[in-house]
């Protein structure tokens, strides 16, 4: 195959700058692209051959699976198409980075330094063992992504071994600076790092990610050599082709927190002014055989090139509604770091923020106040100062972590109110309403009473 034959595809059912980035790359490399979606994807297998439309050399693995309330789907997909092609960060390793726990597992197998921490399937293992890392730990699920599932929580503060259905463990909480928490991230590109920062956390809050507001600073040229052969050998022992390394320093050296194989390009560019996209597309390339020049490449990486790419599909091949419907009135699942309740919430497309009330908050343990903002009020023009937390809201079988206000909503019929941070994935049915079912089952109930 010559190097004019390679069309690079990327698996990315969402749309992200990241793939953006990656497919634009490819292309401005000179290389066909497809983007792998639900609207142009169809695997067919006709005589026990096995055939992918369309048609790509290579792929480049985007897939968010810590997004999905059922990961294995993807898992599934990306297993069936890495048996028909070369692709970077095949399943098995992107699997193993998804799940933090087996994660760790990967990085002390290998000798690579990682926090005390401790997974345990019962409430009362997790709970004895808790005074084992001091005053504060770090409480995650398993799988979770953004800084989402994830609570700093004290000495005295009841952990469950799960958060809704995803299982939890305590972490040791590292950190050297008393002025101001940070980590370090360092994105990796087969066997080369591209680009390394600092992040450091927002005022109030001790998690880094960018995503919740964490400034950047470039620390490329900066790495101490410890630092790099921690990051390279992290990534090699997940089994990864790229990411983003996180690792933070503790007052005797440096540990791995996560191998993120979906990491973000954004605070890395503003950063480091170096985008990662360029190095995957050229890894890719020449997994499918091609080769590309290193000066061709470096002369990409100054932009991250995140327009609509030549191969975002057109035509979709079949037409689904965008959103699933829920009610006025919804029965959800609300979770924290204690347990979790089902209740019903109230929808109010003309709320920014969830908001929940405060008892309910303590009783499911919604972890530390993260902030304090002012909510808008139709009675008080000015708004009211109230505090913020991070709230799991399940739905059907879907998770959303969100950052939701608290307050006294005791007066209130409903203990919830769901917002438009959750309230964007649906459309709202105002006719429909989960109390109107119970209404109906209990006066089933006082039918077939006895007198």
């Amino acid at each position: 195959m010559s190097d004019e034959d390679i069309t690079v595809g990327v698996l990315s059912l969402h749309s992200s700058k990241e793939t953006k980035a990656i497919l634009n790359a490819a292309d401005s490399l000179g290389y066909d692209t497809e983007w792998l979606r639900e609207e142009n994807t169809t695997v067919s297998v006709t005589d026990g051959k096995m055939t992918l439309d369309p048609d790509v050399d290579v792929v480049a693995n985007r897939l968010l699976l810590s997004s999905d309330e059922y990961p294995v789907e993807g898992i599934g997909l990306a297993l069936t198409l890495n048996y028909l092609m070369p692709m970077l960060n095949e399943p098995t390793a992107a699997t193993t980075a998804l799940h933090k726990f087996a994660s760790a597992a990967a990085l002390a197998d290998a000798d690579i330094p990682i926090p005390d921490a401790l997974l345990s399937l019962s409430n009362k293992r997790l709970n004895e063992e808790r005074d084992r890392f001091g005053e504060r730990a770090v409480y995650k699920t398993a799988i979770g992504t953004h800084g989402g599932g994830t609570w700093m929580v004290e000495l005295d503060d009841p952990v469950n071994a799960q958060v809704g259905e995803r299982h939890a463990f305590l972490q040791e909480f590292l950190d050297h600076d008393e002025s101001r928490h940070h980590d370090l991230r360092v994105y990796v590109v087969g066997d080369r790092i591209v680009g390394a920062m600092n992040r450091y956390a927002p005022d109030g809050e001790w998690r880094t990610n960018v995503a919740l507001g964490g400034e950047v600073e470039d620390m490329t040229d900066k790495l101490p050599e410890r630092v790099r052969e921690i990051a390279l050998n992290a990534t090699a022992a997940i089994g990864l082709d790229y990411a983003g390394v996180d690792i933070v320093q503790g007052n005797d050296g440096y540990y791995v927190l996560e191998v993120n194989p979906t990491a973000g390009f954004r605070g890395l560019f503003k950063a480091s002014g170096v985008s990662p996209a360029p190095y995957i597309a050229q890894l890719a390339i020449e997994r499918a055989g091609g080769s590309v020049p290193d000066e061709d490449v470096e002369q990409l990486t100054g932009t991250l090139d995140d327009s609509r790419p030549a191969a975002t599909p057109r035509t979709p091949t079949t037409q689904t509604p965008e959103n699933v419907t829920i009610g006025y009135i919804e029965e959800v699942v609300v979770s924290g770091t204690r347990g979790n309740k089902t209740v019903l919430a109230k929808s109010d497309t003309g709320a920014t923020r969830t908001s929940i009330d405060a008892e309910l908050a303590a009783d499911i343990g919604t972890g530390p106040i993260l902030d304090i903002v002012k909510v808008k009020s139709g009675s008080v023009k000015s708004g009211r100062s109230r505090p913020v937390v991070d709230l799991v809201v399940g739905i059907g079988g879907t998770q959303h972590t969100v950052t939701a206000s608290v307050e006294d909503r005791s007066h209130m019929e409903y203990p919830l109110l769901l917002g438009r941070d959750i309230l964007k994935h649906y459309q709202v049915n105002v006719n429909r309403r989960a109390d109107d079912e119970y209404d109906d089952l209990d006066a089933e109930e006082e039918e077939v009473s006895p007198e």
